[in-house]
Order: C-alpha cells, then sequence, then structure tokens
C-alpha cells in the first residue's frame, strides 16, 4: 500500500521523458526535494495531503489493557478548488490539514507557489507545482493592454450582439429541424403587435407631453395670449 520516493523518482522521470530533457542540476534538485527512504501512501498521489498520512499504533482496551494493532487513515475530502491561472475549477483530494493550509496561503496557486519541493511529498503536488510555475513564468513575459471605458462599452455591446445573433441562430436551427407550429407563430405576431401598441402609446404621449414642445408651458400660453391683442 506504500511506495517510496524512489519509485515516485522514476515515475516522474517516465513522465518527463528522461534524463535528457532535464537541465543540469535539476536531477540533484529533485533527489532533495524526494529523499529515498521517504514513505508515502499510494493514494496520495492522487491528490494533496499535506504530510498527512496513514498512521499505525495500538488500541488499549479500558478493562485489562490489552493492545491490538490498528491504523488511523487521514481525513480525505473530495473537493473543487478554483485556480486563478487556469481560471477554471480544479477536482481534487484533499485532506482538512492541506485544505486549512490553502486557506491560510489564500489559494491552490498560492499553496503550491509557497510551499517548497521538499515539503510537497506527493507526486501529484509537485507535478501540479512545477506546472503552475511554468504558466506563471509565461504569464509574467506576456504584454499587458489596456482599454480606455469607451472601447470597453463597445466590446460589450459586441459581445452581446454575438449573443443575439447566436441566440436567433439557433433558434431558426430549431425551427428548421422541428418545424414552427402554428401556436409559437401566433404567439409571435402577438408579441409583435403588442410592441407596436407599445410604441403608439408611447408616441402619443410624449406629444401630449408640453414639456416635449420646445419650450416652458407657460412661456407658450403667454405668447398664445399675446396673440391675441
Amino acid at each position: 500500500m506504500a511506495f517510496r520516493g524512489k519509485e515516485m523518482m522514476k515515475k516522474i522521470m517516465s513522465k518527463i521523458g528522461g534524463e535528457k530533457n532535464l537541465a543540469p542540476g535539476v536531477k540533484q534538485a529533485l533527489k532533495k526535494a524526494i529523499p529515498n527512504s521517504k514513505v508515502v501512501m499510494n493514494r496520495a498521489k492522487r491528490g494533496l495531503f499535506a504530510g498527512r498520512h496513514i498512521q499505525f499504533g495500538n488500541q488499549v482496551s479500558e478493562d485489562g489493557g490489552n493492545k491490538s494493532r490498528r491504523s488511523w487513515k487521514p481525513n480525505v475530502q473530495d473537493k473543487r478548488l478554483f485556480s486563478y491561472i487556469l481560471d477554471r475549477h480544479v477536482r481534487v483530494k484533499v485532506t482538512t490539514h492541506a485544505i486549512r493550509c490553502i486557506d491560510k496561503a489564500g489559494g491552490i496557486d498560492e499553496y503550491l507557489l509557497k510551499t517548497p519541493y521538499h515539503k510537497m511529498d506527493t507526486e501529484m503536488g509537485i507535478l501540479w507545482k512545477a506546472k503552475i510555475e511554468k504558466l506563471y513564468e509565461e504569464l509574467g513575459n506576456m504584454e499587458v493592454v489596456f482599454f480606455t471605458p469607451e472601447a470597453e462599452a463597445e466590446l460589450d455591446q459586441d459581445f452581446k450582439d454575438m449573443r443575439l445573433e447566436q441566440r436567433e441562430a439557433r433558434k431558426q436551427l430549431r425551427r428548421q429541424i422541428y418545424g414552427w407550429s402554428d401556436k409559437q407563430k401566433q404567439i409571435e405576431e402577438q408579441q409583435k403587435e403588442d410592441l407596436d401598441k407599445q410604441k403608439q402609446i408611447e408616441e402619443q404621449q410624449e406629444d401630449l407631453n408640453p414639456n416635449s414642445w420646445g419650450g416652458n408651458s407657460h412661456d407658450i400660453f403667454n405668447n398664445r395670449g399675446s396673440s391675441y391683442y
């Protein structure tokens, strides 16, 4: 049920593609991070355990003090953690101690970056740490472009128009596949008539509103009264 750090090192080297793909000095650093004498649970390679592994001891009875061997397994939970660099949720098995460490660090990305390799005692943690470090390095070399508020508003409007066009295209496609029922036609025609009526009512209200005549209502009535003299 357990495998040593030497076997973990072999698996990592096989996934990388051999020692040829490693820079000079990286293998020695990995050996320091994964000592051969370290015993790691087999299930720990599928999650982040933060140093919590299976423990063994004795169960002592209350009456006679009889001892029987037993084991304590870590409290492992299946969680969805959000990664900002990946911009998505990552489903991973973590211990409750690892959850507290992640909350204290400020997130899964910060926890992987701050935790040194010699404390990242699981295969999954080491691979994720190397991947996150590489992504952050690439992100640091990218050029950042800032948009003006007017440009952002135009982009938002373009996205809204694109979504409306996609929705209309899907609607037309469904009509071509499944047909367009008479009831749906009546509903859409009724909606169009209601919109036309609403527009007519709004136009009539604007015509009757004195503020829309181009001046103050008192000035208009005074001008009308002065025309009689």
